[in-house]
């Protein structure tokens, strides 16, 4: 196996235990049986861990341009497992939940999401999203491996912190190794070229933020009530959540196909996939049988999976892979705005129409309004991104 795979396989594995945070809904009843923590405060420690994870990949990408990525993975691995392992004493103290699951836990996300996604890019220029693609798959996988595990251990009876002090004990050290393959090829540290923050004010990047801010934040809207929203059109409580996992499929395989995707068609993708997920969001109006609502969840998730590559494809492929680590982090930050709002909206909008369709419309609206606006700006720059594609890979 040449260098490039080894380090390609690392990343996804680092990827994989890092995504068991999405899977956070499996532990959540698991705290409120065993410890009287409340949905309010399991939704809080969860929705912590996001918002430290975005906002930590702005600061993780300082450091790897200055420590590289083994340093940067590292470290988040220490702080992944040592949060796992803080949260296991804690007797079931929210505060100390918080601190360690929604803090530490979520600052090791940070940390190393970024540096499997950057290091990829270098090793396989001409593939950036299916590598890319590969990677973050791994992150959708991970939710869905977690969550089979933890049902299994849940049933078990096994306490829900004895559960934590295990997972950081067996996934930590292997988060940790798998870190210390994560290298740069030697020659992108020759031929790296860093155009610096002044990229956040053009117009493309501008452009990035606003779609992965419409694309996530759609898909969350719809994944955060997606159950009591399909419950609500007739689905049985047991089939409704089954959905969810057919969601977190979708999400997962669509990162690994819109990266091929984008490969073959650049920038063009950002356009195609808001257009799938408006056409999808559509789809949830219609009065549907469970097999087609299946179908829809599914295509939703994998449309939601896109936001998750080509931004990062696009991003390495306009501005350089060298600009990925600083640049990257401030555009993920649109999808831990899209986080806070969408989900909560879509409640709240429930709450006083009694319908999930005014989310859905919202949706529609957010999605097309974004599509046309990258048309509009992304015609006007064509030959800019042309020059950048053909430099880069």
């Amino acid at each position: 196996m040449t260098r490039r795979w080894i380090v390609l396989s690392a990343g996804i594995l680092i990827q994989t235990i890092l995504g068991g945070i999405y899977a956070w809904s499996t532990v959540t009843p698991w705290l409120e049986a065993d410890y009287a923590l409340s949905k309010g405060q399991c939704g809080f420690i969860f929705g912590m861990a996001i918002a430290v994870f975005t906002l930590v990949m702005v600061a993780a990408g300082h450091l790897l341009n200055r420590k590289g990525p083994r340093f940067t993975a590292v470290t988040g691995g220490v702080l992944f497992m040592g949060g796992y392992l803080l949260a296991s004493f804690s007797k079931g103290s929210f505060p100390l939940l918080a601190l360690s699951l929604g803090g530490m836990v979520g600052a090791g996300i940070g940390f190393s999401y970024v540096c499997p996604l950057s290091v990829g890019m270098k090793w396989f220029p001409g593939k950036k999203g299916l590598v890319t693609g590969a990677a973050v798959a791994g992150f959708g996988g991970g939710a869905i491996l977690f969550s089979f595990v933890a049902g299994k251990v849940h049933h078990s009876g096994m306490d829900v912190l004895e559960f934590f002090r295990w997972f950081s004990l067996l996934s930590g050290p292997i988060l940790i190794i798998a870190s210390l393959f994560l290298t740069d090829p030697v020659v992108a540290k020759k031929t790296a070229v860093n155009c610096g923050l002044s990229a956040i004010w053009t117009l493309p990047f501008g452009v990035m933020l606003l779609c992965m801010f419409a694309g996530t934040f759609a898909g969350l809207l719809i994944v955060g009530n997606l159950a009591p929203l399909l419950m609500g059109g007739g689905m049985l409580a047991n089939k409704a959540r089954a959905s969810v996992a057919i969601f977190s499929i979708g999400n997962a395989a669509g990162r690994i196909l819109w990266g091929y995707v984008f490969d073959h068609l650049g920038y063009k993708t950002i356009l195609l996939s808001l257009a799938c997920m408006t056409l999808f969001c559509m789809f949830l109006l219609m009065p549907l049988s469970n097999w087609y609502l299946f179908f829809t969840v599914a295509l939703l998730g994998f449309g939601f999976g896109s936001n998750f590559v080509i931004y990062a494809a696009t991003v390495s492929r306009f501005y350089g892979d060298a600009s990925f680590p600083t640049l990257y982090p401030i555009c993920f930050l649109a999808y831990g705005l899209a986080g806070i709002i969408g989900p909560g909206l879509g409640g709240f909008l429930y709450d006083h129409t009694a319908s999930y369709n005014a989310g859905l419309y919202l949706s529609i609206g957010v999605l097309s309004f974004s599509g046309l606006i990258a048309t509009l700006c992304f015609r006007s720059s064509d030959w800019v991104y042309k020059k950048k594609d053909e430099n880069n890979g």
